[in-house]
């Protein structure tokens, strides 16, 4: 037997790993960016510990950064419900909530949470956090409240800045974002007041707080595109240029990025380049758009896999590959509900899919 050959058969028989071991190389593998595989492990541990509230968190998490939310909230709710004064999943479920369109829940929650402590401003700010995609001026008092009671809050002077930006109170927001940098000079309030800069039109201020993000933390790719707007906006095309294909390199994926490098080379009278990157960008949309996809569907088949129906779970598996073949979470799943079907060589076929595409994804035992 081919070694290859010998090494996947010796992963199909191996001892099953605990949800723990599932857990911890799910994390490891978020770690590294490899987000599909995690997200696989987190669901197969997930299903097999209901009332591991770390676990049911994390997988919360991995969903909610795919968009899968209505699953992302379920998870934060079994983690709830194995610990109920896990602070930090009561206010992952009030987000997710506000973030899916059900502000007036997340308001509702957020509102008894604060009743119980009232002196409490963590729970004042994640008030604010659920009222900012719900009622404007509500979230403006709240954050104002919180920073009275804690005026070294940097994020509710931050949160303060968002919500003062979407109503166009310009300059309050750059104050409010300088008071967030003096207290702690975040990535994020760098690339805020660069924005906002660079909107005025003060180019030289954006070009300056843009560049502190990028120093703060090289790898915010919204950054280098932003600076990159700025270069573009002078006429500085070498530099535009540089900084957009940074952020491809960072982020090769991003169709954002890359349709910006078009504009850039457009205007830089490079058109053949641009045309290019401009199919590319397109490429790229679309071919999230299919992963999005393909992810909603996978998390409606493991809510089924959860709820012990492997037959009705393996039709929207099959919806995910046929979205995006190389989606390799829903391969890996529908073994796991062929599996439990006693469908040995379907399994095997489904696993075997999944590895080539990810090899991080391997086999579960139980196939012989």
């Amino acid at each position: 037997m081919p070694l290859c050959s010998a090494l996947f058969a010796l992963l199909f028989t191996a001892q099953s790993p605990s949800p723990r071991d599932l857990y911890t190389r799910a994390v490891q593998l978020e770690a590294d960016g490899n987000q599909p595989a995690a997200l696989a492990l987190l669901w197969e541990a997930a299903g097999l510990a209901p009332r591991d509230a770390d676990i049911q968190q994390r997988l919360g998490e991995a969903l909610e950064r795919i968009g899968a939310l209505d699953a992302a909230i379920d998870a934060y709710r079994r983690a709830i419900a194995a610990r109920p004064d896990f602070i930090r999943a009561d206010n992952s479920l009030t987000l997710a909530l506000a973030t899916a369109g059900r502000g007036p829940e997340a308001v509702e929650r957020a509102r008894a949470r604060v009743a119980e402590a009232p002196g409490d401003p963590e729970r004042q700010f994640t008030l604010g956090l659920a009222q900012s995609e719900q009622d404007v001026d509500e979230a403006i008092r709240t954050f104002s409240r919180v920073i009275t009671m804690r005026p070294d809050h940097a994020l509710a002077h931050y949160n303060l800045a968002l919500v003062l930006k979407r109503v166009d109170r310009t300059k309050d927001a750059i104050a409010e974002l300088q008071r967030a940098l003096a207290i702690q000079p975040r990535a994020e309030a760098h690339f805020a007041l660069g924005t906002l800069y660079f909107h005025q039109g003060d180019f030289d201020r954006a070009s300056a707080a843009l560049k502190a993000a990028v120093a703060a933390e090289p790898r915010l790719v919204d950054a280098h595109i932003a600076l990159g707007s700025v270069y573009k906006a002078q006429r500085l095309f070498p530099d535009a240029i540089d900084e957009m294909r940074r952020a491809i390199a960072l982020q090769p994926d991003s169709w954002s990025a890359h349709a910006a490098l078009a504009t850039v080379l457009q205007q830089a009278g490079a058109k053949d380049a641009a045309a290019q990157e401009a199919a590319e960008a397109e490429r790229r949309r679309l071919e999230g758009a299919r992963e999005r996809e393909a992810a909603s569907w996978t998390a409606v088949g493991i809510a089924r896999l959860d709820a012990d129906d492997a037959a009705a779970a393996v039709e929207p598996f099959r919806r995910a590959i046929a979205t995006m073949e190389t989606y390799a979470p829903a391969h890996y799943q529908l073994g796991r509900a062929l599996q439990r079907l006693g469908q040995e060589g379907a399994a095997r076929a489904a696993f075997t899919r999944a590895y080539s595409l990810n090899p991080s994804l391997i086999p579960p035992a139980g196939i012989r």
